[in-house]
């Protein structure tokens, strides 16, 4: 089984947190890291396999 990265890019804390839990909740992926970039800028990355990081 392979496993893909998945990223998503908001602008502000509270969406990457909306974002994020819809994410998991959605099909079977870990979240993996948020990395605050700047400018309210917050990038989420999920891992898991790549139909369940597609459907999320």
């Amino acid at each position: 089984m392979s496993d893909a990265l998945g990223c998503i890019e908001t602008k502000g804390y509270v969406g990457s947190v909306e974002a994020s839990d819809a994410m998991v909740k959605a099909a079977n992926v870990g979240l993996t890291k948020m990395i605050q970039i700047g400018g309210a800028y917050v990038t989420v990355l999920v891992k898991g396999d790549v139909g369940s990081v597609k459907a999320a």
